[in-house]
This record gives structure tokens, C-alpha cells and sequence, in this order.
């Protein structure tokens, strides 16, 4: 990438309530003073169906390569594709313990994405005091109670 690739700041957070149940995922992205918000919902999914969904969405609307630094309150999608992945693939898409790896055409698709960009994974813990993961959040929920 070059000099001139644009840096993306990026938010992303999952909801399902219950887990299994009415899901929404939301994404808030950032460059140049710019801002942009993502959300959408499912009748019924996963918590972590929810936050990988967010991930691709907020990747999918990239229009160009990017420096992106990508925060997320997930250490199963943050340690999933910058650990596990590689091992995954490597197995015929089976973790360690021979079973078929959960969310597979998700992981899928968000690795096919992240080839496109050149991204720091950060991870910010739920519920604190960061205001953007605060904020994602809520626009997760918000979209999740529209399937209610």
C-alpha cells in the first residue's frame, strides 16, 4: 500500500438476545472527519454470528485499500482471525478438537476481506469507558430490537 492509502478508524459490536435469538450488529467507521454508521439485524442468530456480521459489513464498505485500525470488544472474532484462522484453514476448516469450525462461511468471507487492507486488530473492553465501543453498541442493540 502506499503513502497515500487512507486510514480507516473502525468500531464494530454484535448483539443477540437471548443467545440464541434476535440479533443485531452495528459498525461506526471513521476517516478524515467522516463518519459513517452500519447496522442491520436477524430474526434469529448469535451473539458471535452477530459480531463477525458486523466485521465483514464494516470491511465490505471499503471501497479501496486501507490502513484500518479495527477495534472490537470480541476476543473470539479478534483472536479468530488473526490466531485461529490460520490453524482452521489449515485443517480442512476443523479446530483442534476434529469438529467443523462454527460460523465458517463468516470467517470466510471477513478473511477474504482482510487480504484487501492492511489492518491492526485493537481490542477494547465491553461496556467500559471507551465511547465509540459504547456508542457501537447501543446501534447493535438498537438494530437487535427491531426483530422483536
Amino acid at each position: 500500500m502506499t503513502t497515500d492509502t487512507p486510514t480507516v478508524t473502525i468500531y464494530t459490536d454484535g448483539s443477540a438476545s437471548p443467545n440464541p435469538g434476535p440479533g443485531g450488529w452495528a459498525a461506526i467507521l471513521l476517516s478524515n472527519g467522516a463518519r459513517k454508521e452500519l447496522s442491520g439485524s436477524e430474526a434469529h442468530t448469535t451473539n458471535n454470528r452477530m459480531e463477525l456480521t458486523a466485521a465483514v459489513r464494516a470491511l465490505q464498505a471499503l471501497t479501496r485499500p486501507c490502513h484500518v485500525e479495527f477495534h472490537t470488544d470480541s476476543q473470539y472474532m479478534r483472536l479468530g482471525i488473526t490466531q485461529w484462522i490460520h490453524t482452521w484453514m489449515k485443517n480442512g476448516w476443523r479446530t483442534s478438537a476434529k469438529k467443523p469450525v462454527e460460523n465458517q462461511t463468516l470467517w470466510m468471507e471477513l478473511y477474504d476481506l482482510t487480504l484487501k487492507h492492511q489492518i491492526e486488530w485493537v481490542w477494547v473492553k465491553g461496556h467500559a469507558t471507551n465511547a465509540l465501543n459504547n456508542e457501537v453498541d447501543v446501534l447493535a442493540n438498537t438494530a437487535r430490537k427491531q426483530k422483536l
